[in-house]
């Protein structure tokens, strides 16, 4: 892959997990991995800078502000990231870039918290304004009645002036997290990856009862302007901060030399484990306040101030034990039970293990000291084995040649390293494949939950996807034995199931878990055939003719369509008048956007993203996540930015959400 071509896909990569990150406060994956894409696509543009556009990742701040999250309000200052550095080597050519710069400068280092950046505005010495990043340069988020119920956020300052605005971060800490998340739990609700995702979240409710209940804490890390008064260094502006009872960084250190430097760094991330809050840095930044003022900053970052990030955190813990699970496509999966530990503000005791290869590479054995990984809210990970400490009991472990749920016989596949069950009627298999039929995605079976289908599969009354809407046959006994609860609960979920036969086919043919079938996929081929009588009759060369098919996918539907057990089942839901074709009206109306791409950029007035998305492609319409010279339209909404910019420098059509609509009329 040429150079362009590589920046292109790691700029893709980058603003989608920017928009994971700093605006759905859901990351896909953890920092490290983020920072390891980051620093590869400044590389490479630094050795090719006639690659480096405006939309790129690296020329801007943090997220955009989100007007459901509140009110847009304008920066007076702006809220600009720091640069990471990731080496003592980096951390010393900073240091003596200062140096070279400034004549004798000190530096503080201090802790760099894990969680939602915040402004604080005081105005006669009273709070009247708290806003979030945003897009760090324009706009971010009012979050002021939130942040006055924040324990930390002063709402008045004991020495008034006229003015203050401070810069600092929400966060939670790991007692309040685990509260949250046994609340979540009670309630049946889904929990919180981590304790960032669960301050930012919070900070962005709508209700500040909610953010009160959820117990956040909030520290200052720098004073942004004053009127009124002015300070030398930013140690002097922390005293001067806690005499007014605003909380600062707890732990920082005042450095005069890169030894110094780098060793406050090392402190800090020793005491990683013992804080009662989570960090994923250390910040080096000069305490002369005029210094940073002659240094200025760039249009991202300030020259005055950088972010050491720490690796991964690691610790050793001793394997007890290893469980077997199935999945649902028949895969048998090794997960590694060991000694609790904490990482990264959780307390974790499982890691999935892979396969035998993986195994047998660390020459993983059941008392082995593990050596496990877990940075954000990624899932925790073995990443080696310490011989050096494994007890000589320990024990070698080997998958089984047989199913642990069914006891049929597992078997390797061919050019892979997974083992599968060969039973098609395995009950593990079976929930999996019915949690997956009645989930969201497939046909969206509400109140269908885990629990009761674990019992009715267990029970024999669910043997394949057919028997769900069979259920209402047996509505007396289920009532009876209270597999579902009571009258009530029992009538409400075979409503719904009843319901759901009048779903999309789309929606039925991704409930069957067709490998390499996902919902696009599922949706091209209900628009191709319109039936599935048509799909079952279709050759390998009549599903190659389908957008987005391939040869692998085409296989997989055609052997699919022509297994005696999946016919079965097709003929029973046919039976129980589960819907098999697109409606016609639906036919025509999809025409309307055939063979367009769309790209979808800021916030819509009326809908979601996911709506706006599932709109186009209803009708036919594509959804890229990229503007290139392919697109037909953009759909742009409020604060949409570098894709907007992009489009309009292609030429191509922009549309309001009010034009999409219009469009469809």
């Amino acid at each position: 892959m040429d150079n362009k071509l590589k920046i292109e896909e790691l700029k893709s990569k980058i603003t989608h997990h920017n928009e994971r990150y700093y605006n759905q406060d859901n990351p896909e994956i953890s920092d490290y991995e983020y920072d390891v894409l980051k620093q590869e696509l400044i590389k490479l543009e630094n050795e090719n800078p006639e690659l480096i556009t405006s939309d790129s990742p690296t020329q801007k701040v943090g997220g955009s502000a989100k007007r459901e999250a509140g009110i847009l309000v304008a920066h007076r200052n702006p809220m600009l990231s720091l640069q990471d550095v990731f080496t003592k080597e980096d951390v010393s050519q900073f240091v003596e870039n200062i140096k070279n710069s400034i004549y004798d400068p000190t530096f503080v280092v201090e802790t760099k918290i894990d969680g939602l950046s915040v402004s604080l505005r005081y105005e006669s010495g009273n709070l009247v304004m708290a806003e979030t990043r945003g897009d760090g340069i324009n706009f971010g988020e009012d979050v002021t009645e939130n942040a006055k119920v924040i324990k930390d956020a002063k709402k008045k300052l004991k020495d008034p002036i006229p003015y203050l605005e401070v810069r600092g971060e929400v966060y939670m800490t790991n007692k309040a997290f685990e509260a949250v998340n046994e609340r979540q739990e009670i309630l049946g609700k889904k929990l919180f990856a981590n304790p960032r995702n669960c301050a930012a979240g919070t900070l962005r409710q709508l209700d500040s009862k909610i953010t009160k209940d959820r117990d956040l804490s909030l520290f200052i890390f720098n004073i942004q302007e004053t009127e009124g008064i002015t300070f030398t260094s930013h140690v002097e502006g922390y005293e001067w901060l806690k005499k007014q009872g605003l909380k600062v960084i707890e732990t920082y250190y005042v450095c005069k030399t890169t030894d110094e430097v780098w060793n406050a760094i090392q402190i800090i991330g020793e005491s990683r484990g013992s804080l009662a809050y989570d960090i994923d840095g250390a910040v080096v930044k000069i305490d002369h306040l005029e210094s940073r003022t002659m240094l200025g900053a760039t249009s991202k970052v300030p020259k005055w101030a950088i972010a050491y990030k720490y690796p991964p955190e690691r610790k050793e813990t001793k394997l007890l034990n290893i469980e077997l699970s199935v999945g649902r496509t028949g895969k048998i999966t090794p997960t590694a039970i060991f000694e609790p530990i904490r990482l990264c503000g959780t307390t974790v005791s499982r890691a999935t293990l892979h396969n035998q290869d993986f195994i047998d590479r660390f020459d993983i054995c059941i008392g082995s000291i593990l050596l496990i990984e877990k940075s954000g809210d990624v899932i925790p990970k073995c990443v080696g084995e310490l011989k050096e400490k494994r007890h000589e009991n320990a024990k070698r472990f080997v998958m089984p040649d047989r199913c642990p749920a069914c006891s049929a016989p597992a078997v390797r596949q061919q050019d892979t390293a997974d083992l599968k069950c060969t039973n098609v009627n395995c009950q593990a298999q079976l929930e999996h494949h019915i949690i997956n039929f009645v989930g969201r995605d497939a046909m969206d079976i509400k109140g269908f939950g885990e629990i009761y289908i674990q019992e009715l599969v267990k029970l024999g009354y669910i043997k394949n996807i057919a028997d769900i809407f069979l259920l209402k046959n047996f509505r007396a006994d289920l009532i009876k034995k209270g597999i579902i609860g009571k009258e009530k609960n029992t009538d409400k979920l075979l409503a719904n199931i009843e319901q759901a036969k009048q779903n999309e086919l789309r929606s039925l043919l991704t409930g069957f878990g067709i490998p390499n079938i996902g919902k696009a996929g599922a949706r091209e081929l209900a628009k191709h055939f319109g039936s599935m009588d048509r799909i079952m009759e279709a050759t390998i060369e009549d599903l190659l003719g389908v957008s987005d098919i391939g040869e692998i996918s085409a296989k997989a539907i055609y052997d699919y369509m022509h297994d005696e057990t999946n016919l079965m089942i097709i003929n029973k839901l046919k039976e129980a008048n589960v819907n098999m074709k697109m409606e016609s009206e639906e036919n025509i109306a999809e025409q309307k956007f055939a063979g367009l791409i769309f790209v979808i950029t800021g916030t819509l007035p009326t809908m979601e993203r996911t709506e706006a998305s599932e709109l186009i492609q209803k009708y036919g319409g594509k959804v890229s996540n990229s503007v290139s010279k392919k697109t037909n339209y953009v759909l742009a909404g409020e604060n949409a930015g570098s894709k907007l910019t992009k489009a309009q420098d292609l030429g191509i059509a922009i549309l309001s959400e009010g034009e999409l609509i219009k469009m469809l009329e």
